[in-house]
């Protein structure tokens, strides 16, 4: 019954394309009651005690504007990257000190709010001051562009270790074969020619 009621609530909280959960009190997303209203591409979760998002927040693809300003947030999940339709983030007032790789994906946001958060310094730097409607807009473009840098390195360090752990099998292999070769002509560790 409370899942129903709650998918009620929700209902009563739909209007068009938005659902507005502001001023809700609310401590956690309720992704799954989400989940059942693809059409609704733009929600509101300003003003809550949301400290976190779950995993599975990042599979409601059909997500256009988004704002999560004025809440607890310290982190955002993994694959947020994976919100592909996101245009409008609005993390304004929260307790984030970076953003996931993943934020780098997020290849149609056009307008972020990263204002009063403890960024990083780089990352604060990207997000400069987003005091209006342009700097906002300045803003996605910058953090997207600081963020792809970011996983520029995290690539280049992941290849540089497969390369290495590709390159120490590789000695092992020839190790190993170079044993069997000798030990197959008969110069084996206890022979000698």
């Amino acid at each position: 019954m409370s899942k129903n009621s709650k998918v009620l609530n929700l209902k009563d909280k739909i209007s068009g394309n938005e659902v507005d959960l502001s001023l809700c009190n609310l401590t956690e997303v309720p992704v799954r009651e989400l989940a059942l209203f693809p059409k609704a591409t733009v929600v509101d979760l300003s003003c809550n005690n949301i400290t976190s998002l779950p995993p599975e927040f990042c599979t409601l693809t059909h997500l256009v504007k988004v704002d999560l300003s004025k809440n607890q947030l310290t982190c955002l999940p993994d694959d947020l990257g994976n919100l592909v339709n996101l245009q409008h983030l609005d993390l304004y007032n929260n307790k984030l000190t970076e953003l996931p790789v993943s934020f780098s994906q997020l290849r149609s946001l056009k307008w972020l709010d990263l204002k009063d958060n403890p960024l990083e310094p780089g990352l604060a730097k990207a997000a400069g001051d987003c005091l209006d409607e342009k700097q906002c807009k300045q803003c996605a473009s910058k953090v997207l562009q600081h963020m792809r840098a970011i996983q520029d390195e995290v690539d280049r360090a992941r290849e540089k270790r497969l390369l290495r752990e590709k390159g120490e099998c590789q000695e092992i292999f020839s190790f190993e074969l170079g044993n069997c070769f000798r030990e197959s002509l008969g110069s084996g560790p206890g022979d000698h020619m």
